[in-house]
């Protein structure tokens, strides 16, 4: 009987050579629902600022489980004990930590599928494949859902430090070529430790945290909040919202049977079944970009409009001001829209529409990043750094955007 090596080699341009740890792992990366994010982008829309941001959630997962094998070598070493089953479980949790991403990573969340958020879709994955896999993901589960006694394994998978922006900040630096947010994963991942069941760092790699944290931010307001993919993924769930209303109202819309499915019903965590999750694991950006390349030709005004501008990127003008964008100019946007086009308030609220952004680099609510000094006491990072600038950085920052047509739609 022959049967294939499971312990393959992936090259990664970030990290070099990666192995596959055991062949549980292997088969989850072969599973469909996992090899369905190959066609999920990381970044969404940025790829219209970045051109080489075309890297995907597949790059981002394998890169997560890489780092994982890293922190568990140097937390053995340093004497935190951890059973094969736990070090097997932490592969899985980060590896399919993503894995209920939609098209374009987050615009679902907020136009076809209401109010699921990825996390949820992401535990229903799992909690099927555990199914499919013989109860080999039960432990991985407990860890994701935070039902597990040993803390530092969620925190591991997700806290103000993880695996998970150790990876995305080093790959979306890489890939957008923002130098400002490579990080030394490296190091920060070597002064881990464990005390009192919680991951700290050890003080020697206070400055690498400090770098960590500013890093995030310019990462923020550089490449995810910038103003031209903020436009983008504006445009992208205004298209999806159009298409849901226009079906609504009976109107056909030429798209591919998953996301037909998803126009047609109203999907809510409740009705978020076996048959739902599975025409999702069908879902990806190739059937958005196809349907927005018919639907430009449609004779809505306001579907084909949006469709254009995303596919040509002739996107909406933005403008972002400290203060909330003042009624009279939003007002004055509006009408001067509905006079030139001939249309209603609410098509011309498609195109002309306010909102907020916020950046924090570091949060003093959540989970903590604490550092643990030579005397064996622990102190949050911003107590135990002498950098001014970490107290700046756990306020949040709040900006105010418009956006509105250039000249002509």
């Amino acid at each position: 009987m022959k049967t294939s090596n499971k312990l393959k080699i992936l090259n990664d341009p970030i990290y070099g050579f990666i192995t596959i740890p055991n062949s549980t792992i292997f088969d989850l990366i072969e599973h469909k629902y996992f090899q369905r994010l190959r066609r999920i982008s990381q970044m969404g829309l940025s790829y219209l600022v970045y051109p080489g941001a075309h890297h995907t959630r597949f790059h981002h997962a394998i890169g997560c489980m890489h780092l994982m094998q890293k922190a568990i070598q140097v937390l053995r070493f340093k004497g935190v004990e951890i059973s094969k089953p736990e070090e097997e479980a932490l592969y899985i949790a980060i590896l399919l930590h993503d894995i209920g991403h939609g098209p374009f990573s987050h615009a679902m969340e907020h136009s076809i599928v209401n109010g699921v958020s990825h996390e949820e879709i992401s535990l229903q994955f799992m909690q099927y494949l555990n199914s499919e896999f013989n109860d080999d993901l039960t432990l991985a589960i407990q860890i994701f859902k935070g039902d597990y006694h040993r803390k530092f394994m969620l925190q591991l998978i997700s806290s103000q430090i993880d695996m998970d922006r150790a990876d995305y900040l080093k790959r979306d630096s890489f890939y957008t070529g923002v130098s400002e947010g490579n990080i030394n994963s490296d190091r920060l991942i070597t002064m881990l430790n464990v005390k009192n069941d919680e991951l700290v760092i050890e003080d020697k790699g206070i400055y690498s945290v400090e770098k960590f944290l500013v890093a995030r931010r310019l990462m923020y307001w550089q490449v995810y909040l910038h103003k031209t993919s903020l436009v983008a993924e504006q445009l992208l769930i205004r298209v999806l919202k159009r298409a849901k209303e226009l079906t609504k109202k009976g109107v056909e819309l030429e798209a591919s049977k998953p996301l037909s499915f998803f126009l047609n019903n109203k999907i809510t965590v409740n009705k978020f079944d076996a048959n739902c999750l599975e025409t999702f694991s069908k879902l990806d950006d190739y059937d958005i970009v196809s349907a927005m390349k018919n639907w430009q030709y449609h004779n809505d005004f306001v579907l084909s409009n949006l469709c254009e501008m995303i596919i040509n990127r002739n996107l909406l003008k933005i403008k972002i001001k400290k203060k909330p964008i003042d009624v009279k100019h939003f007002n004055s946007n509006i009408e001067a829209l509905q006079a030139k086009y001939n249309i209603t308030e609410a098509e011309a609220s498609y195109f002309v529409f306010t909102g907020s952004i916020s950046n924090q680099a570091y949060s003093r609510k959540k989970q903590n990043i604490n550092i643990l000094q030579k005397n064996g006491k622990v102190k949050d990072i911003v107590k135990a750094s002498d950098q001014l600038n970490l107290k700046a950085l756990s306020k949040p920052v709040t900006k105010y955007y418009i956006c509105y047509p250039k000249d002509k739609l």
